[in-house]
């Protein structure tokens, strides 16, 4: 795997570098030899925060932990992000033994909007790719978002599934009347 570590508001030290690498090699068994991790180091007051985002064929794999010491989200993203791992496989074996495609290739940043959405302060743009609603699911799962906006593969339209809050998911399907 390839690493690309940037700080925020922190200078990346060799002690810091070393110890994301060597928690982070605990799942390149997951991934090819080129795949590149994506690493951001940020301090912000006592909030010291660690993203991963690691964009795979099909898919982007995304994980980001906040505690008061780096050394501690190190540790945790490490879990979160082989937990994400381990139900992505799982969802895969289990699509490819139910006879359906794989997944698309989808590269979408990731999408901090803010609730008070009155003012347009970021724009973001995405490819969308056709795909069933359940894949759509699964990508939004990976992102960690609430809500995934794609292309129905079926019907040719823009939808939209979200997270319920008692779990479960729905789907948005757009009429023009």
């Amino acid at each position: 795997m390839k690493y690309i570590i940037t700080g925020r508001g922190i200078t990346v030290t060799e002690g810091l570098k070393a110890a994301v690498i060597e928690k982070i090699s605990k799942l390149e068994r997951y991934f090819h030899a080129d795949t590149e991790a994506l690493i951001t180091l940020s301090v912000e007051k006592d909030r010291q925060k660690i993203e991963i985002t690691i964009p795979v064929k099909g898919s982007i794999i995304r994980a980001e932990q906040v505690s008061n010491d780096m050394y501690v989200s190190i540790d945790l993203v490490e879990e979160t992000l082989e937990r994400q791992l381990k139900k992505y496989k799982r969802k895969i074996v289990d699509r490819q033994q139910s006879g359906e495609g794989l997944i698309p290739e989808l590269f979408e940043d990731d999408a901090n909007d803010d609730a008070d959405a009155v003012k347009i302060v970021r724009t973001k743009r995405f490819g969308i790719k056709p795909m069933d609603p359940e894949e759509a699911c699964i990508q939004m799962e990976l992102l960690g978002h609430s809500f995934f906006v794609f292309c129905n593969a079926a019907t040719e339209e823009v939808n939209v599934v979200y997270k319920r809050k008692n779990g479960t998911y729905g789907l948005i399907e757009p009429t023009f009347e």
